[in-house]
């Protein structure tokens, strides 16, 4: 509001200008006869003056202009700020299937190139309306005040010019849609290509990535270039129109003048209002591309602010206090899948008790992983319910409920920072001897201890500082000190020691009671050696419960169970056929 306050007031001291600046031209035209007839002269006194009062609108128009620029910057800035803070905080309340349906370049590409695009639009279109609009406005009052039907000819252009622009953006903001979409999917695969580029390499796909941007690329230049032709034809059309009725107001006007209906100053003045009419006009055309990238833009924008969000409960009342569980897990005939017509986990159902430690073996694909994922509320079931001490996990705050874990996940997922704030996940109040305590749980002391500033070395995922590089089992070493520091009442470890060497892994799980003590835990590993520490196993196979005991009796039952910890013992033994030994 305080914008277009001040760019009315603005508008007005412009448009006042050309008018006033007319009665300088009438009195030197005035004086020029007298003095030709010998009656007089030119009042340069009075014109100095006028000029003087004209010099001043214009001075006092700029700085109103200045202002509202520097407002409207601002509040733009404020808006792409917000914009940016509302879908960083709505990325932390999606759902996990949203982001395993898109590509994480498409999502980047929402909150970089769609948030920039919108705040461009907003710092210039919107100003560049506001100004025009009131510029438009004021110089029609003034153009009545001279001449009505002078005026009447002038505004003859408007609804060719609306006809053309409306034409115009009918077929042309298809285009910006598909421009800022396709935008998305080339930095998607920017992304994609620049994070994985060693498989890239490895299997030589470079023309294949190079042939599948290629594509994306050229569907982006294909609707980039149609958007801007059709928009770029804005203003040759509209300039045309514009001369149209700048001719039209020419000829009119000097058979008005030499009739005497109107003053030389006048026609003068009347034809820098034609200038000033027409030009906010092609300004608004010119706009218009901006304002169409605007719009496709801000679509894409709140489409994703309204995404469906994880169920959060509603009622405060409701939610169970994290402070009473004590790590009692319940699956409770769960169904569930990622897609409607594909179920993965069926009809399963277990109990899992305080301080129990339970491994979750089986076939790759049997749903060991999609149970983690259920626990830890990252998925709701379709079926059935996951329970916390006899609690719905739904009946939770969201929030609350994950500081209940502890978790290492499959894939290495860090940030980059240093040592000790990765372990700790936080840059204030780091406790460094528990810092120190996890990591030697981990097995990583004497490793870290070679780094140049020890755990304050500052190292990243793909960016390596410092002169530090971890391998792949160090940065599984850190992720399970990152578990073990956060110290949740339920500790889920799935795969967490698949990069290290049996070495290694034995000298962890030498470790896995202190690790655990107190703790609920769900192990999830493929290698069952390393099943013998717990005290329950489940073997999955097809999404249920194949087979269930501890490691001695599943082995004397001589069920799937013995038969795979079998063939994971033959493997180095020589003469190893197909599980039986020759």
């Amino acid at each position: 509001v305080f914008v277009m306050i001040i760019a009315a007031c603005s508008t007005v001291f412009s448009v006042l200008g050309p008018k006033v600046l007319g009665k300088a031209t009438t009195g030197l035209a005035e004086g020029l006869m007298a003095k030709v007839a010998g009656t007089g002269g030119i009042d340069f006194s009075y014109i100095g003056k006028v000029l003087l009062f004209v010099l001043g609108l214009y001075l006092l128009s700029s700085v109103l202009s200045f202002v509202q620029g520097w407002i409207m910057t601002g509040i733009t800035q404020k808006i792409c700020y917000r914009m940016r803070k509302e879908i960083t905080e709505k990325i932390n309340r999606m759902p996990m299937k949203y982001f395993e349906s898109r590509t994480y370049g498409e999502v980047l590409s929402r909150i970089t190139n769609d948030v920039d695009t919108l705040g461009m639009g907003l710092n210039q279109s919107v100003t560049q309306i506001i100004t025009s609009t009131a510029t438009i406005i004021g110089v029609l009052v003034m153009m009545f005040s001279i001449s009505p039907r002078m005026t009447l000819i002038a505004l003859l252009i408007l609804p060719v010019s609306l006809a053309l622009v409306l034409v115009v953006v009918k077929f042309s903001q298809k285009y910006f849609k598909a421009q800022q979409a396709t935008l998305g999917v080339v930095n998607g695969q920017v992304e994609e290509i620049y994070a994985g580029h060693n498989v890239v390499k490895a299997f030589n796909r470079e023309a294949v990535v190079l042939a599948d941007f290629n594509a994306a690329n050229d569907k982006l230049y294909e609707s980039a270039w149609k958007s801007q032709f059709l928009s770029g034809l804005m203003m040759p059309i509209m300039n045309f129109v514009g001369n149209l009725g700048y001719v039209a107001v020419a000829i009119v006007g000097s058979i008005f003048a030499a009739n005497g209906v109107i003053t030389i100053g006048d026609i003068q003045a009347f034809i820098q209002y034609v200038k000033n009419f027409t030009q906010p006009i092609q300004q608004l055309s010119q706009v218009s591309n901006m304002l169409q990238s605007m719009a496709a833009a801000a679509e894409r924008v709140f489409e994703f602010l309204n995404e469906p969000e994880e169920a959060q409960l509603a009622d405060p009342a409701r939610r169970a206090d994290p402070a009473d569980i004590d790590g009692q897990v319940t699956f409770d005939h769960v169904r569930f899948g990622y897609t409607p017509d594909k179920t993965v986990i069926h009809d399963f159902s277990c109990t899992v008790q305080p301080g129990q430690k339970v491994a979750i073996v089986g076939p790759t694909g049997a749903g060991k992983t999609t149970m983690v994922m259920l626990l830890c509320g990252f998925y709701d079931p379709t079926e059935g319910r996951v329970l916390l001490n006899g609690q719905d996990i739904r009946e939770f705050d969201r929030s609350a409920y994950y500081r209940l874990f502890s978790a290492v996940f499959q894939g290495f997922s860090i940030l980059d920072t240093t040592i000790a704030e990765c372990v700790a996940q936080t840059t204030e109040h780091i406790d460094r001897v528990k810092v120190d305590h996890c990591l030697a749980q981990a097995g990583l002391t004497e490793a870290i201890a070679k780094f140049p500033q020890g755990v304050d070395t500052h190292f990243g995922r793909e960016v390596y500082l410092d002169g530090v590089q971890l391998s792949g089992g160090q940065t599984q070493r850190l992720m399970l000190a990152r578990a073990l520091y956060k110290d949740g009442p339920i500790l889920v470890l799935d795969e967490p020691t698949a990069a290290l060497d049996p070495i290694a892994e034995n000298d962890i799980y030498q470790k896995y009671s202190d690790m655990t003590a107190g703790k609920t835990s769900v192990f999830i590993s493929h290698r069952l050696a390393s099943t013998r520490f717990c005290d329950r196993i489940l073997f999955i196979a097809d999404g249920g419960i194949a087979e269930e005991g501890t490691h001695e009796t599943l082995l004397a039952a001589g069920g799937e169970y013995a038969r795979l910890y079998e063939i994971q013992s033959c493997w180095y033994q020589p003469g190893y056929q197909g599980g039986e030994q020759a």
